[in-house]
């Protein structure tokens, strides 16, 4: 019985690690620019290799990656005035 309630609590922490993963994916994929979808769909398949590959790939030109960072600023600025101030400069 011992046996069973280990494996059965491997396996809940191996769910939520898989469920990060994805979580994580999505957000990434979000911020780069290219939806939560296709972060997801990533991270359900490929788990924590997803989330490595999202922080290799390259954001868009006009995403909150580049204009706000990977966490964003802390100026209250939204992405709109950025994009703004970033079209007056040149």
């Amino acid at each position: 019985m011992t046996l069973i309630a280990l494996l059965g609590a491997k396996a809940l922490f191996l769910l939520y690690g898989w469920l990060v993963s994805a979580i994580l994916a999505s957000y990434l994929s979000n911020r780069k620019g290219y939806g939560e979808k296709s972060g997801l769909v990533s991270g359900l398949l490929l788990s924590f290799a997803a989330v490595i590959i999202w922080l290799l790939w390259p954001a868009k030109a006009d995403s909150r990656w580049n204009l706000q960072g990977p966490f964003g600023r802390g100026d209250g600025r939204t992405v709109a005035q950025l994009r703004a101030d970033r079209s007056e400069d040149g």
